[in-house]
C-alpha cells in the first residue's frame, strides 16, 4: 500500500511539474507577445512623432517643433555663453517657379534646397521650414564669419546645379538679451539687406 501511495504521489508530482512547466512556457510566450507589442507600439509612436516633426519636402523640422528646438539652443547659448548664429534663408523665385512650371517643379526645388542644406551643415544644427519658401537654421558654437562662408558655399552649390536656383540668406548672432523673435527678426532684416544689395548690383 505504501509503495502504491508513493507511486501515486510521484505521479501527481510529475503531473504538477508538467503543469507548472506548461504554465511557465505560456507565461513566457505571453511576455514575449507583450514585449513585441510594446516594441511595435514604441516604433509606431516614434514614426508618428517623426512624421509630425519633419517637413516632408525639405526634411527640415516643421515650424512648431523646430522653433522649440531653436529656442532650446538659444537658451543653452545664454546659459553657457556659447555662440549661436541664426540663418534666415529664402528660396528665390519659388512662387514664380510654381506659377510658371507647376508645383511639382517647385516641390523638387524645395527638396533640392533641403538636401543641400542638410548635406552642408552639421548634424546637430537645427534646420526649420519656417514658411512656404523660407527656412531658418540655428548653428551653435559657430562664428558669424564661419556661418557666412558656409552659406555662401551652399548658395554657390545650388547655382552650380542650375543657374536659376538660388537662395538669399541673412545671419544674426545671438546676443545675451535676445528673445527668439528678436534673433529671427535680425536675421530676416539681414536677408532683406542682402536682397537690396544684390538688386542694386544687378
Amino acid at each position: 500500500m505504501r509503495a502504491k501511495r508513493d507511486r501515486a504521489r510521484a505521479a501527481a508530482d510529475r503531473a504538477k511539474a508538467a503543469h507548472d512547466r506548461a504554465r511557465a512556457a505560456a507565461d513566457r510566450e505571453e511576455a514575449a507577445r507583450e514585449r513585441a507589442e510594446a516594441l511595435r507600439s514604441r516604433t509606431e509612436s516614434a514614426d508618428n512623432l517623426k512624421l509630425a516633426t519633419t517637413d516632408e519636402l525639405t526634411g527640415a523640422w516643421t515650424r512648431k517643433f523646430g522653433l522649440e528646438e531653436v529656442s532650446r539652443e538659444l537658451e543653452r547659448a545664454h546659459r553657457t555663453g556659447a555662440t549661436l548664429v541664426l540663418a534666415f534663408i529664402d528660396v528665390d523665385g519659388l512662387k514664380q517657379v510654381n506659377d510658371s512650371q507647376g508645383h511639382l517643379v517647385g516641390d523638387a526645388l524645395l527638396q533640392l534646397v533641403g538636401e543641400t542644406l542638410r548635406a552642408s551643415v552639421r548634424p546637430y544644427d537645427v534646420i526649420v521650414r519656417y514658411g512656404g519658401d523660407e527656412l531658418v537654421c540655428a548653428m551653435p558654437n559657430l562664428s558669424g564669419a564661419e556661418a557666412r562662408a558656409r552659406f555662401e558655399t551652399i548658395a554657390a552649390s545650388l547655382t552650380a546645379i542650375n543657374a536659376e536656383h538660388s537662395v538669399t540668406f541673412g545671419l544674426a548672432e545671438a546676443e545675451p538679451a535676445d528673445s527668439l523673435q528678436e534673433l529671427i527678426a535680425r536675421a530676416d532684416a539681414d536677408l532683406l539687406e542682402a536682397r537690396r544689395s544684390a538688386q542694386s548690383n544687378d
